[in-house]
């Protein structure tokens, strides 16, 4: 992979791997590639493919920031102001490479939309910016809708053989084509209405969580997301809204609908030091270990899960 990055445009490739020695032969000679030419270097993936990239660095390891990707990017909403952007940001003056991998064999179902609409929303979020972002892939574990989603993500394509431009890249159907309602089951009692009092939403939400298995910390959690869910939705939509909670069995489930449409980089921008405002939906990405949101014609939801 020596030499194949020579501009400074904003790069954002997906990698294709079939084993851990091709996962080696491509990403170590990327990392080592931008540490020679004196570009900082992040690589955040899945802790045992993070184990793979330290050892074949060796020294070298200790020059770039490594993180565990399935800790940092649990909630895939929150990767690109807490990992992409926050790296990036920090070295302004050069060009930045950086080795992200959100989606690996293991996430559920109701994990993958948001992981690939993070994928796509990386280019509108990098649109012009001095950044290289390497998306591994491995064929061997994700299934066939995985990889061509790749395809539509990424305006380009790396394996082992060389690189390409991708003939199927097309990210905004990819959010618009995952944008799909999601069904609120009905269980009695846990469904209110978005009051002018805050205060009575979250005393709700945190006797439910109580009730559905939430410990202390995640309670605490819990209402601050609604704190953020629910003044949203009285500050920013028409209303009425509703604040839904219940259990899926493994997660607490907090659910807040409203009128008006949601921009999708919502909660996706770093916060602003000179503005106070707008920090809602990026804290609740900080909080959750997985936020879904469906953007519609008629109103909003955003639905915050927090595991049990």
């Amino acid at each position: 992979m020596s030499g194949r990055l020579v501009s400074t445009r904003f790069v954002h490739p997906a990698l294709f791997y079939r084993s851990e020695d091709e996962y080696q032969a491509t990403i170590v000679p990327f990392v080592t590639e931008g540490l020679d030419l004196g570009q900082p270097v992040a690589v955040s993936v899945p802790g045992p493919r993070l184990r793979l990239v330290r050892e074949a660095l060796g020294d070298a390891a200790g020059d770039v920031k490594l993180l565990d990707m399935t800790h940092e990017g649990r909630n895939p909403g929150r990767i690109i102001a807490g990992v992409l952007r926050r790296f990036a940001d920090a070295h302004p003056d050069r060009h930045v490479r950086i080795v992200g991998e959100p989606i690996w064999q293991g996430r559920s179902d109701t994990e993958y939309p948001a992981c690939v609409q993070h994928e796509a929303l990386i280019n509108a979020a990098f649109a012009g910016r001095d950044v290289t972002i390497l998306c591994p892939y491995d064929l061997a574990g994700l299934d066939e809708t995985a990889i061509a989603d790749a395809y539509a993500t990424h305006p380009e394509v790396w394996d082992v053989d060389g690189q390409s431009r991708s003939d199927r890249y097309d990210p905004d159907d990819v959010v618009s084509r995952y944008n799909q309602p999601m069904t609120t089951p009905t269980v009695e009692g846990c469904r209110i209405a978005v009051p002018a009092d805050v205060g009575t939403a979250r005393r709700f939400a945190v006797a439910e969580g109580q009730r559905f298995g939430l410990g202390e910390e995640r309670l605490q959690d819990l209402a601050l997301i609604v704190t953020e869910l629910v003044t949203n939705s009285i500050v920013h939509t028409p209303g009425p809204g509703h604040l839904v909670v219940f259990s899926d069995g493994t997660h607490v489930v907090c659910e807040v609908r409203s009128p008006g449409k949601l921009d999708p980089m919502a909660g996706r921008h770093p916060a602003d030091p000179d503005n106070p405002n707008g920090r809602g939906l990026l804290l609740v990405n900080d909080l959750a270990d997985l936020v879904r949101i469906h953007a519609g014609q008629e109103g909003s939801a955003v639905r915050a899960f927090l595991r049990v």
